[in-house]
């Protein structure tokens, strides 16, 4: 039970960091492409 734990701890964090980052850079490419349809 506690190798699971370890487990879940040692690669949930960076997949949350993850989703978090890919969720981020997502909601800037939507700006950008807002803007440049704006511009067109």
């Amino acid at each position: 039970m506690e190798q699971w734990l370890n487990m879940i701890s040692d690669i949930g964090f960076p997949i949350v960091v993850s989703f978090y980052l890919l969720h981020r850079v997502e909601v800037k490419l939507d700006a950008i492409h807002d803007v440049l349809v704006s511009l067109k």
